[in-house]
């Protein structure tokens, strides 16, 4: 007996959904496998919900979010905290001179001076503000406003914070922002925030946001991914 149309083309739809979880599903794999590593996991931070790993996540936002390679960023974050200046009261209470050193020694030279009188001017805010403690921000409203008053902390850097905070800032979840979604479109992946969060665990979210991000600042990287994804 000849099957309806309506049926073959139900059946049709049904695998061509399939087909594309599956592929989705792969690329998600290859994406966690190759570039999956937090941006706080390479600066050293291991991220939880206390002061000192959260002020250190806002440094690292705040070198980030420049004009400079992730990777100097890292380093020179890497190098303010093996140069003691992990939390804000050592940030605050540091020499200008300590900070600019500490930057040039991690290679972020372009921007050192003004990066180390933000940094020591953000540390004596959030003393002042919340006591060190960025947790009293989370328990205010408009999170990402209030991020932007840290000196050097814009729109993008508030991003950065929050796409790597959500690991321990659950209501934020899931934080796939703008660029995000352009490294999911390099993959072929969903557009929205929704889709792309069903594709993980909750806990990997931090990890898929920074391996999108890299897709999205580097073409090699999103053809590695599709490689790795289709072998």
């Amino acid at each position: 007996m000849t099957e309806p149309g309506g049926e073959r083309n139900a059946r049709a739809d049904a695998g061509r959904r399939a087909g594309s979880r599956e592929r989705d599903a792969a690329a998600v794999r290859a994406l966690l496998e190759l570039h999956g590593r937090t941006y706080a996991r390479e600066a050293g931070i291991r991220l939880r919900n206390t002061p000192v790993p959260l002020y250190r996540l806002l440094v690292l936002s705040l070198l980030l979010s420049a004009r400079i390679r992730a990777d100097t960023a890292v380093s020179a974050a890497r190098a303010l905290f093996d140069a003691g200046l992990g939390d804000a009261r050592s940030m605050a209470e540091s020499a200008w001179q300590r900070r600019v050193d500490a930057l040039g020694a991690g290679g972020y030279r372009r921007y050192d001076e003004r990066t180390a009188t933000q940094l020591g001017d953000g540390a004596e805010l959030l003393l002042q503000r919340y006591r060190g403690d960025l947790r009293g921000l989370r328990e205010e409203s408009g999170v990402s406003e209030r991020l932007q008053r840290f000196p050097g902390i814009g729109p993008t850097g508030a991003d950065i914070f929050l796409r790597e905070a959500q690991g321990v800032w659950p209501e934020f979840a899931p934080y796939l922002d703008r660029r995000t979604r352009e490294g999911a479109r390099r993959l072929g992946l969903p557009a929205s925030s929704r889709e792309l969060a069903r594709l993980v665990p909750r806990e990997e979210l931090p990890r898929l946001a920074a391996g999108l991000v890299r897709v999205a600042l580097d073409r090699k990287a999103a053809d590695e991914v599709l490689a790795a994804a289709e072998a």
